[in-house]
């Protein structure tokens, strides 16, 4: 097909009426001795691993507590790192009809109360503790702000937990059409959208995004954190989707990461460049044998031609390059291990299977010629079903014919292949992490010193973005206490979030409506027109 607009039409690939569940019952029927999965704890003692059959089992015993407890379609969240009881949750929850809601383990006390309430969550599982902070018992603490939420369940207690399930009860019907998850992404607003994912997008889109690696069953070790759809959907799902052996593990750490990849015999694994990147920079590579790895699957932003060369030759894998966003499911495009070194540094590949996208004009909505720049848009089964409880959003976002408007700007080429150029929404991706500097900016401006601030992303060779903060201060005399900002912005907000270069500006570039030209000010940073503050 040669395109003379920017309009894919899609494939016609089936799309299957699968759930959560479901899935997990067909690769335990299917191979119910093969293992499912290992939790990749980082002493080798503490791993356990699970059969298909094992995995179905434990996780019908998480559905039956689960329904001691809540009802079909309660929101119940969980807030932990990668631990294993994660995906046996995944599994029970989509056995049970329980809507998942994901909350990143980093997130600070104000930011998980805001998750729960918004989410209307009637439970949460939390681990006891997560680096500097104790879950289980900052949720304890918030219930009583938080009266929808009923039950704050310890996942340290989990044969406890297990042991309190009814055998003899009934698990529900679940349909492709019922939400699965609840998956947090901020907005330009700063106020954080929960993207309501139905089962039939996750598992179709896993299942499609899975096969375009390996065509049979392999061990795929993988660290992307189970609270994105890059972890418990691409990974988790992708992997029962195709019986592979699923090797998680609980933090990036690159020497466990390589003792895994050596030790699982791993065919695939995935990570955002910087993740890769500190594999071959570590002191062990050379002493680990990874010689069985053929596929690897990145996302987050394109990655330059070079870098893609020096990934692949380094690791001795196929490096293929996801595009979406959580509201698609979340892929859309993908590059192919068949796909040239310039196509997959300069493009995010082809649309992925039976989904439609389109480049549209921002100005007028029409469909620009291959090569024009234009807002990306898709429609398809892989689109959310809303941003729960916001439908003003909802209908900013998804317009009357179902398209999907992504804020992104791209073009694409005559093959259909898409290539990301800016974006509309107001948005750093730094390692991978989507921030929104509007979120930062609130909670900056509540700092005395702080009279206004615009928060950017500064390019960076190793982390594609840094978060940077440009203050006018309160007393221009004083200036900015570098050390006490970050200190006071760690206390209320998660790591990733916490700007790393921090630059004072007398005055800003400004349109002629008034509003802050960032822009201009990441090219005054550029140029050595802002110098960082130390």
């Amino acid at each position: 097909m040669t395109l003379t607009e920017s309009y894919w039409p899609g494939t016609d690939d089936p799309i299957l009426e699968t759930t959560v569940g479901g899935v997990l019952r067909a690769a335990a029927e299917a191979t119910p001795d093969a293992p499912a999965f290992t939790g990749g704890a980082a002493d080798p003692a503490a791993r356990r691993t699970w059969t298909y059959a094992e995995l179905l089992d434990e996780a019908e015993a998480v559905a039956r507590a689960l329904l001691a407890r809540f009802d079909r379609g309660d929101h119940v969240a969980i807030w932990a790192h990668n631990v294993p009881e994660w995906v046996l949750l995944e599994y029970g929850m989509g056995l049970a009809g329980i809507v998942l809601v994901t909350v990143n383990p980093a997130l600070r006390p104000e930011e998980v109360k805001y998750v729960l309430e918004q989410s209307k969550a009637r439970g949460v599982f939390a681990v006891d503790a997560f680096r500097d902070q104790s879950p289980t018992k900052i949720a304890a603490d918030l219930q009583a702000d938080l009266s929808g939420l009923e039950h704050v369940i310890s996942i340290d207690a989990w044969d406890e937990f297990l042991a309190s399930g009814d055998a003899t009860t009934e698990l529900p019907d679940v349909g492709p059409d019922d939400a699965a998850q609840v998956q947090y992404t901020s907005g330009t607003t700063g106020f954080p959208k929960g993207a309501r994912l139905h089962h039939r997008g996750i598992t179709n889109n896993a299942r499609l995004t899975r096969a375009e690696l390996a065509d049979g069953p392999m061990s795929y070790v993988t660290p992307m954190p189970l609270f994105h759809t890059g972890g418990c959907v691409l990974g988790v799902l992708g992997a029962a989707s195709a019986g592979d052996h699923l090797v998680l593990l609980e933090q990036f750490d690159p020497a466990v990461h390589l003792e895994l990849l050596e030790t699982y015999a791993a065919v695939g694994s995935a990570g955002v460049p910087t993740m890769l990147i500190a594999l071959i920079n570590h002191p062990d590579f050379a002493s680990r044998d990874i010689s069985s790895l053929r596929y690897l699957v990145s996302g987050g932003a394109m990655v330059p031609p070079d870098l893609v060369n020096h990934i692949e030759s380094s690791l001795g894998a196929s490096f293929q390059i996801v595009y979406g966003q959580t509201e698609l499911s979340p892929v859309c495009t993908m590059t192919t291990s068949d796909d040239t070194i310039e196509d997959k540094g300069t493009t995010v590949g082809a649309p992925l299977g039976p989904v439609e996208i389109k480049i549209i004009d921002v100005g007028s909505g029409a469909t620009v010629p291959c090569g024009v720049e234009g807002e990306i848009c898709v429609r398809g089964y892989l689109v959310m079903l809303d941003y729960f409880d916001m439908p003003d959003k909802t209908a900013e976002t998804i317009d009357a014919d179902g398209w999907l408007h992504t804020g992104d700007l791209g073009t694409m080429d005559d093959r259909g292949y898409v290539a990301i150029t800016g974006r509309l929404k107001d948005m750093i991706i730094r390692g991978g992490e989507n921030l929104f500097p509007a979120e930062i900016e609130n909670r900056l401006y509540q700092h005395p010193s702080v009279a206004q601030v615009a928060v950017v992303g500064v390019p960076d060779a190793e982390w594609g973005e840094q978060v940077g903060a440009v203050v006018q201060p309160a007393d221009p005399a004083a200036g900015i206490d570098v050390a006490e900002l970050q200190a006071y912005c760690r206390e209320i907000m998660a790591g990733q979030k916490v700007p790393r270069l921090w630059y004072v500006a007398d005055e800003y570039p400004m349109t002629g409506s008034g509003k802050i030209q960032k822009f201009a000010l990441v090219e005054q940073i550029e140029k050595g027109l802002l110098r960082p503050v130390r």
